[in-house]
């Protein structure tokens, strides 16, 4: 079969681009690739937000997700059936207690980072150093999180317990890196206008809990903006959603008429309440480095997106539109509203999260349109632009 899609280098200017290496027809999964290392949000766990420790899968049944999420516990969903949950497959760390959905994923944690990371029983020690790093990070990052300092601890952890840690140095340097002044912009950007200190205090913290000769580049104040940057810039959100899930699984059940139509106003009416409760912070979420997806160029008219069906860590990327050989593979890094836009303020966004000026298709044609965002849009920029890039990158 072969790969459908292989990256190619474009020009200093752009970087990399992932490109179809034969025609893929629309609705094709082009790939489904795992992270090189994934980690959840911290917030997110400590509200609550049950995922394996491993590979992000919702570890509550649908039914618990949907309980907590409407702080009510009496709540009954039909089709249990439905849920592909497996409490009897979960498994703990007996050192930490961490849960993991299944045997696999407590063996891969620990086989490729978890030794270096277990907290043991010094899990709620708030003296023990990865508490203390954790616990500045929450302090500096509040939600709606893009980024977590375990992704970093993760990566670290990794070349550490690696008999090969040139080859895990190495798949590390294939994300793209950035300019010293582009790197500075994107530490800012995660860590507001404090960042100087907050960056020095978080290396200082980082160091004493992860220290490692092999990488000790790592620990120095550029290389350690280096890293941070590259997370920054890189890391793709993960959701996932016993919930979404179940839902999916109800949608494809072939039910009367009468029963499909009140099913349907169930669900929608239980989104609705849910949204009340608890917002739009429905998923686990956490973000993770993936080598393929990386590559992938952004377009206003994507001709591809990324999702997450598994309920786990692995990412598809699916084609929205019939791709020839040859042709650019593109994804949108903004979400639907934000596409809709002028080409100002899209380009607004793009500068501000990931520092480039788009060229595509759509903003050339707009080339010539007024630099100036309408009245409307200017009320709809500001503060919403960070929790809807959010909400974009980890839809499930």
């Amino acid at each position: 079969a072969g790969a459908a899609a292989e990256a190619r280098f474009i020009s200093s200017a752009k970087g990399k681009g992932l490109f179809a290496t034969k025609n893929i027809r629309k609705g094709e999964t082009v790939f489904v690739e795992r992270p090189v290392v994934s980690s959840q949000f911290l917030w997110n766990a400590l509200y609550n937000y049950r995922a394996c420790d491993h590979c992000l899968r919702a570890l509550e049944t649908a039914e618990e997700n949907a309980q907590r999420l409407l702080g009510k516990s009496s709540l009954v969903l039909p089709h249990p059936e439905q849920c592909s949950i497996r409490k009897d497959l979960h498994q703990q760390c007996p050192q930490c207690q961490v849960t993991y959905c299944s045997a696999e994923c407590r063996q891969a944690a620990l086989e490729q980072y978890h030794q270096v990371l277990c907290l043991g029983p010094s899990r709620d020690d708030p003296t023990h150093p990865l508490n203390k790093l954790q616990e500045a990070w929450r302090n500096m990052h509040y939600p709606p999180e893009t980024s977590s300092i375990m992704l970093m601890a993760r990566m670290v952890a990794t070349v550490k317990q690696a008999k090969d840690k040139e080859w895990w140095i190495k798949a590390f340097s294939q994300f793209c890196s950035k300019t010293a002044n582009e790197e500075e912009e994107i530490v800012h950007k995660l860590l507001g206008d404090k960042f100087k200190g907050q960056l020095e205090l978080l290396r200082l913290l980082f160091t004493e809990a992860l220290y490692d000769e092999h990488l000790s580049r790592w620990f120095t104040p550029e290389g350690f903006r280096s890293l941070f940057a590259l997370v920054g810039t890189n890391g793709q959100g993960i959701g996932t959603s016993s919930l979404s899930q179940w839902v999916h699984a109800c949608d494809a059940l072939d039910l009367p008429m009468l029963q499909r139509e009140e099913l349907d106003a169930f669900i929608d009416q239980l989104y609705k309440d849910i949204e009340k409760e608890s917002g739009e912070f429905l998923n686990c979420e956490g973000s993770g480095l993936y080598v393929l997806q990386s590559c992938c160029n952004h377009s206003c008219i994507p001709n591809a997106e990324t999702s997450f069906p598994e309920n786990n860590f692995l990412l598809h990327l699916t084609a929205l539109e019939d791709i020839e050989a040859g042709e650019e593979i593109c994804i949108s890094y903004l979400d639907c509203c934000q596409r809709e836009r002028s080409r100002h303020s899209r380009n607004k966004i793009l500068r501000e999260n990931y520092l480039f000026t788009c060229s595509c298709p759509k903003c050339l044609a707009q080339a010539d349109d007024a630099d100036v965002t309408s009245d409307e849009e200017e009320e709809g920029e500001g503060e919403t632009d960070d929790a809807e890039l959010e909400d974009e990158m980890t839809d499930v």
